[in-house]
């Protein structure tokens, strides 16, 4: 068994969208990462096929957004769609980037991988975690080769059925699958317009079916599958498919040749912690539930973008006690919103009568814009308030993008450091610039004197007064250099 030296300050176990961000994040400040992903092959499941607002900010305030644009297409009426509700889209939205970006999950991953490695992290595929052990310095990696690796953190962003966590002995409570469903991308031989007419007439009826063409021939179609398998990571064969689709739609289109092939399922379950020592999780590792209003790829993003800058303080060996444990305490109660938001949809969709009453008296309240607006800050994760104590009403939200006379304000996140945004003219982060960048700027769109944001955007403080911005800066930025 070979043990290899201690190049690393983070493993990341899991390449998908989660392990990428943070692996990016920490690159930015030169932490040193190796991303560990079992599979060999970058999936091409297309499980995921959108991004929403505030993941398109992230993109945006880390230089990536056009990038993502090139390969996605806007949908601004789709934004904040609840349990499959046809209402128009919230007028005025606290954002600069209104709409959800349809882009399939095989690219954003590949996108994201792509940034990771040009900053630098490692990528490992093929390469599978079975063991785990920590100690007060580090954490000992074994893989499945036998190869045992030592490094200051490790963070295990390796899906819903993750190893990691399992591991580290992590309670996962919740509520076990009860429906699942089959995906697929398939060709067929029925002709396109016959396809969009059954399936029309199906979703009607059956909202948890769907087919529609996703190009170059194929259609990705989603059918409730016979019951719940006993091993989900036995993908469904064609034949199942075809046999839940003439079930449901009295077709099975012709399908035939799959692409790929996968289940989902409506369990629902959220990690009781987020970290053992030196170990932490983030993503689906962290938290599962129904892909109802699409949030768990972007929960995942989110989730990365909170953690990775943190823990790259801790490496760096600037950050303020207790500073990491934010982590948790700022995504779980996150992650627990969106599932409750989940379940409240699946509910929704269900047949029954009470259901459907509760549906139809929902609808209706959507005919107003507050109640719209509600549902789609929560669903675009812009109405996100962390808890840092008493005052304004943009204290512990993030910024939205604006207009400074030197550009836009995300132009000048892409380092992932913090920002002071100056009106005043009059104050300073001597003592923390190497952390903190200082901008002297007026915008009409910003009516506070001043105010100090995380490297995640969120807003950390807001004021005019010199000694009380020094009071607050070591709470998210450590001690002042002399």
């Amino acid at each position: 068994m070979t043990l290899e030296s201690h190049t690393f300050d983070v493993i990341v176990v899991g390449g998908g969208p989660t392990g990428m961000m943070l692996a990016s994040e920490l690159r930015l400040h030169d932490v040193r990462v190796l991303v560990s992903e079992k599979d060999a092959e970058p999936s091409i499941a297309v499980r995921s096929l959108g991004l929403h607002p505030r993941s398109i900010e992230i993109l945006d305030q880390r230089g990536l957004l056009e990038r993502f644009l090139e390969h996605g297409q806007q949908y601004p009426g789709a934004v904040g769609r609840f349990a499959g509700i046809d209402k128009p889209a919230p007028a005025d939205l606290d954002t600069a980037h209104g709409f959800i970006l349809g882009i399939p999950q095989p690219v954003t991953d590949r996108l994201l991988a792509e940034r990771a490695e040009e900053l630098g992290a490692e990528v490992r595929r093929g390469c599978e975690v079975t063991g785990v052990e920590q100690d007060d310095d580090g954490v000992t990696v074994e893989l499945s080769d036998g190869t045992r690796m030592r490094s200051g953190w490790l963070v295990g962003a390796d899906g819903g059925r993750s190893t990691v966590r399992k591991l580290l002995g992590i309670g996962f409570p919740g509520e076990p699958a009860t429906t699942e469903w089959i995906l697929g991308e398939v060709e067929v031989t029925v002709p396109p317009d016959e396809v969009a007419r059954i399936a029309q007439e199906v979703r009607g009826i059956h909202r948890g079916f769907g087919i529609g063409p996703t190009g170059g021939g194929l259609y990705r179609g989603v059918v409730p599958a016979a019951s719940a398998a006993e091993d989900r990571s036995v993908p469904p064969s064609l034949e199942e498919f075809r046999t839940q689709l003439r079930a449901y739609a009295g077709t099975d289109f012709g399908a035939h040749s799959p692409r790929w092939m996968s289940r989902f399922t409506d369990a629902t379950r959220l990690a009781d912690k987020y970290r053992v020592g030196r170990v932490l999780l983030a993503g689906d590792a962290a938290h599962v539930h129904p892909p109802l209003g699409g949030q768990g790829l972007n929960l995942g993003i989110q989730d990365a973008f909170n953690l990775g800058w943190k823990l790259a303080a801790d490496v760096d060996g600037w950050a303020p006690v207790g500073l990491l444990d934010t982590y948790f305490t700022e995504r779980h109660p996150v992650a627990a919103d969106v599932l409750t938001i989940t379940r409240a949809q699946s509910e929704l969709l269900a047949p029954e009568p009470g259901p459907q009453a509760v549906r139809r008296l929902l609808s209706e309240l959507m005919d107003l814009d507050d109640v719209r607006r509600f549902f789609a800050e929560k669903i675009a994760g812009i109405g996100i308030r962390y808890d840092f104590g008493m005052g304004p009403e943009l204290l512990g939200r993030r910024l939205r993008d604006i207009r400074l006379s030197r550009g836009r304000l995300y132009e000048l996140c892409r380092e992932g450091r913090g920002l002071l945004l100056d009106q005043t003219g009059s104050l300073s982060v001597a003592g923390w610039s190497d952390r903190v960048d200082y901008v002297a700027e007026v915008s009409d769109e910003l009516d506070s004197p001043a105010m100090l944001l995380r490297p995640d955007g969120h807003v950390a403080w807001i004021g005019d007064a010199q000694d009380d911005l020094e009071r607050h800066l070591p709470t998210w930025f450590g001690a002042a250099k002399s």
